[in-house]
């Protein structure tokens, strides 16, 4: 072994040997909130750890054709979530830049020059003036910063959990936005719902003024013309309002085109009859949201980021010391370059080492030590806001399940009271004032149980949502 050989070798030792110094803390995940077991879980069954959550595709248990076929377009064609992967892919980058810092840079540098005047005698030309002469090199250069104290793994490890933040920041925004479509279809087929109960509701009253235009015609003493003003006005009001509804629900179906990512002109959603149906979701035990929440997730993530970036902050206190090499061929006359002879090399390292920098250091300690503090603030708040979510999703569908069930009454009353009232009009014993209050209580309760149906399905949606949507903290990479 040659003493070139021998130095790379005790250079290459005592660089692996300095390279498992690691200054600054290594990351615990701090503990959260966690309480043992959801506050509302009344008529609610745990489910197993394994079926914690909806899976896979779990608009599917609304058997919803549209939401079938539109939801899938969500992760592909929505620019929300592709405005959050492509700062993932940038994320990715930004390790792969931070991971190059530990290897040496290597390269080429070679040049040639023709000179000549009459102090070159390297060639006469036969006129007697001076000549010309080619010099040349050939050089490989090479430089290296050794990770002494690991500034750059813990910029590395940094980066990676900054990637992985944005990676749970990205599945956060397609269950988001898959949520939110969910929802807008809802209340697309509450809008046309809506729409069939008002056309029915304009069909009654239309037949409600034929019988008072019919009793008046016929001089009952019951009916007088402000009965039939009172009928008349009460179907165009309602006819009014049919045509009022037709602005939400062409808002909704825009909503939902801009939602997958097309023009609202290229998306036609035809009127359907029959709205969504109501899933039973499985709920797990509460510490499941830590690994089910894809929000939790980044800000775990974000928290581990930050505790890397002390580490880079406490290396600046150390010496930086640089290697570099260099060695090539240099040549005047250019000719038989690339000979023994003509062989160059280089070697030497330079070390830095800030002596007073009047606190600049340790404030930049100081600094990430309180965005590391402010992450974990953030991702126990994060918690908390998860819990509150599903307690209030829980809590929302019990209570709306025994409003639902109270509002199916009140409905199949009031359209029975529609019809005694009428009934009890036509035989002159009540006068229309009473039909009319008959008509608008019916209408009444049927647009609340429309609403609470929506309420329900919408609630369902958010608890799916919330609890995380099938999604796993397990499904993370490791840049």
């Amino acid at each position: 072994m040659n003493i070139v050989s021998l130095k790379c070798c005790l250079v290459g030792a005592l660089a692996a040997m300095l390279g498992g110094c690691l200054v600054g803390p290594n990351y615990h995940r701090p503990p959260a909130p966690v309480p043992a077991q959801f506050k509302d879980l009344s008529d609610w069954t745990p489910a197993a750890p394994a079926d914690a959550a909806p899976k896979g595709d779990w608009w599917t248990d609304f058997h919803d054709s549209l939401l079938d076929g539109l939801e899938p377009l969500v992760a592909v064609s929505n620019q929300t979530v592709r405005q959050d992967y492509e700062n993932y892919q940038q994320a990715l980058a930004e390790v792969q830049v931070a991971r190059a810092q530990l290897f040496p840079t290597i390269g080429i540098t070679g040049s040639v020059t023709r000179a000549g005047g009459p102090g070159y005698n390297g060639g006469v030309t036969t006129a007697g003036h001076g000549g010309a002469i080619n010099t040349g090199t050939l050089e490989g250069t090479a430089s290296w910063t050794p990770d002494l104290w690991g500034q750059v793994r813990r910029l590395i490890e940094e980066n990676a959990a900054i990637a992985q933040s944005d990676e749970a920041i990205l599945a956060n925004a397609t269950l988001s936005e898959q949520t939110l479509l969910a929802t807008s279809v809802i209340e697309l087929r509450l809008a046309d719902e809506d729409i069939d109960l008002q056309t029915k509701t304009v069909e009654s009253y239309r037949d409600a003024l034929r019988v008072v235009q019919a009793q008046a015609t016929a001089g009952i003493t019951a009916t007088p013309p402000s009965a039939v003003i009172t009928a008349q006005v009460a179907l165009e009001t309602a006819q009014a309002t049919l045509i009022n509804l037709g602005v939400a629900r062409a808002q909704y179906a825009h909503a939902i085109a801009v939602l997958v990512g097309k023009n609202p002109e290229d998306l036609d959603i035809p009127h359907s009859a029959a709205m969504p149906t109501l899933p039973t979701v499985p709920i797990g035990l509460p510490s499941t949201l830590l690994q089910r929440r894809p929000d939790i997730a980044a800000a775990e993530r974000t928290m581990a980021a930050q505790n890397a970036a002390i580490g880079v902050a406490v290396a600046a206190y150390y010496p930086t010391v640089s290697l570099s090499a260099a060695a090539g061929f240099s040549q005047a006359p250019l000719e038989n370059l690339l000979r023994t002879a003509n062989h160059v090399w280089s070697i030497g390292a330079t070390g830095t080492e800030t002596v007073i920098d009047f606190g600049e250091r340790h404030a930049e300690v100081q600094a990430a030590k309180a965005a590391y503090e402010a992450a974990v603030a953030n991702y126990r708040n994060t918690v908390l806001n998860a819990f509150e979510d599903v307690e209030n999703d829980l809590s929302g569908l019990r209570i709306l399940a025994d409003e639902a069930q109270a509002l199916d009454i009140a409905v199949r009353d009031a359209i029975r009271g529609t019809a005694i009232a009428l009934a009890e009009f036509q035989a002159g014993t009540v006068d229309y004032t009473t039909v009319a209050a008959a008509q608008e209580t019916q209408l009444s309760n049927q647009q609340t149980a429309l609403s609470v149906q929506e309420s329900r399905l919408a609630d369902a949606v958010a608890l799916i949502g919330d609890l995380g949507g099938g999604w796993s903290a397990s499904q993370l990479h490791n840049p």
